[in-house]
């Protein structure tokens, strides 16, 4: 299986993006590339001009016959000369001369691939600023909404929940800085032929896969050979990254969405259904698509890694092995995408809960604090020893901390009775939880106009 659908794949939005992972996307970009190809000879005089222009007319899919290419396909058994067949057929007889001219099947495959995933890639980045934003919108709102912080499954020193999405929101924007920078290095134009050296066109060849790249919005390879596969792997890991990112947000809404925490919970729609014999059931289900999907994800680096060090200059085994691996990711990250879109846009957050959860220990998440004081006046290893003393008898004990606290005499010649009871409260040790998490939204906020801004110049379409 190459993805794990489940039923949030047929009631979530993909924006478009599982039509441009169609058959049909997959035609009409390589159509686009052989048009694009035809136009920068014609424009270079490496081919008539007439004869551009007429590859371009008809560089439409509609002018395919795909029963005629699936019965040549039959005959010569291979991926791509059905397909040039039936386009020289769709144009005139003068002008099909001149089509695929000095160029090798990958020229055209690879850069159509990279073509359908730019756009792709577009579809993901809006996904990714409106995950941010729904992110933004959580932090804003509960920048002080005080909860237990916790490491190593256990409660550690109190937080907000503003700080937790912070987070959340600060990788992302690594990763957003990232699918932007490996751009240039992901989507790109092979015009070289069969070995990438330009042997059927010569010094002309080098101009025609420049203007290649410019009609199509793409960078051109600096060699364009087909035994390079690293950009891919790095927009791989790129995606896997991402996937990172949301499977950690998920993770965390699926623990505390356990009744036992009860911090959050996922937005429920009334008559979805749980389970088929226990009528009460609200699952999880946006974050187990997830965690599923991510965890696929990960699995699709390491035969990546072996297929890209094949020897020579091209192998087919590896185009094969790429062209499913990165179409399988492109799938798994917008099934993790839809599913993480809604996820923050809908999720509940207890903040009673929070507040129980956080006062649960009555005071012992708060002996950092306790212990920062005392050291100010015995110093931090002696303030350390007393404090583990008194906040380890308390824990095995199961007595009042507070009471533990006000029965030893270097406590109360410290502090007074109500000090001790203000240092105990989880709000009055939150650190700089609600200004990171107002500074977090503030850069965040920045990243996305920048990053809209950027798109309304370059966007593509197959």
């Amino acid at each position: 299986m190459r993805v794990l659908y489940d039923s949030k794949s047929k009631t979530l939005d993909d924006h478009g993006i599982k039509q441009l992972l169609s058959n049909e996307t997959k035609y009409q970009a390589w159509l686009k590339v052989e048009a694009a190809l035809a136009k920068a000879q014609g424009e270079l005089g490496v081919i008539p001009k007439a004869a551009a222009q007429k590859i371009n007319e008809k560089a439409v899919i509609e002018n395919l016959d795909f029963e005629k290419m699936e019965e040549i396909y039959r005959k010569v058994g291979h991926g791509f000369v059905p397909f040039l067949k039936v386009f020289v057929l769709a144009c005139d007889e003068e002008s099909g001369k001149f089509i695929h001219f000095g160029a090798t099947t990958q020229n055209i495959q690879q850069t159509a691939q990279n073509l359908v995933m730019k756009q792709v890639h577009e579809g993901f980045l809006d996904y990714t600023l409106t995950i941010l934003d729904n992110l933004n919108d959580l932090a804003t709102k509960h920048a002080g909404t005080v909860m237990a912080g916790r490491t190593h499954g256990k409660h550690a020193i109190p937080i907000t929940y503003g700080y937790k999405v912070s987070v959340w929101i600060s990788e992302l924007l690594m990763s957003l800085e990232r699918m932007q920078e490996v751009e240039k290095r992901v989507f790109t134009t092979m015009m070289g032929g069969a070995v990438g050296a330009f042997n059927s066109t010569g010094e002309i060849g080098l101009a025609v896969q420049d203007r290649v790249a410019e009609i199509l919005k793409l960078e051109p390879m600096m060699v364009p050979s087909r035994n390079i596969s690293s950009p891919k792997i790095e927009y791989l890991n790129t995606l896997q990254l991402l996937a990172n990112n949301l499977h950690k947000i998920a993770e965390e809404v699926f623990q505390t969405s356990i009744e036992e925490f009860g911090e959050v919970a996922e937005g429920f729609t009334s008559g979805t259904v749980g389970s088929s014999t226990m009528p009460h059931k609200i699952n999880p289900k946006l974050s187990k698509g997830i965690i599923a999907n991510a965890q696929m994800m990960y699995s699709l680096s390491t035969v990546t890694y072996c297929s890209a060090a094949r020897p020579f200059e091209a192998d087919s085994t590896s185009n094969m092995l790429f062209d499913g691996v990165m179409m399988q990711a492109l799938e798994l990250m917008t099934e993790i995408l839809m599913r993480a879109e809604e996820l923050t846009r809908t999720l509940t957050v207890d903040e009673k809960r929070m507040q129980e959860n956080a006062h649960i220990n009555a005071g012992l998440d708060n002996s950092e604090y306790i212990m920062m004081q005392i050291a100010q006046q015995l110093g931090k290893d002696q303030a350390h020893e007393l404090v583990y003393e008194l906040a380890i008898e308390a824990e095995l004990t199961h007595r009042s901390y507070k009471e533990i606290l006000m029965e030893n005499k270097t406590i109360t010649q410290l502090f007074s009775a109500k000090e001790v009871e203000e240092m105990l409260m989880p709000e009055n040790y939150i650190g700089l939880s609600a200004r990171i998490a107002e500074d977090v939204v503030k850069k965040s906020k920045e990243a996305i106009q920048l990053t809209n801004e950027r798109f309304q110049q370059e966007r593509v379409y197959v």
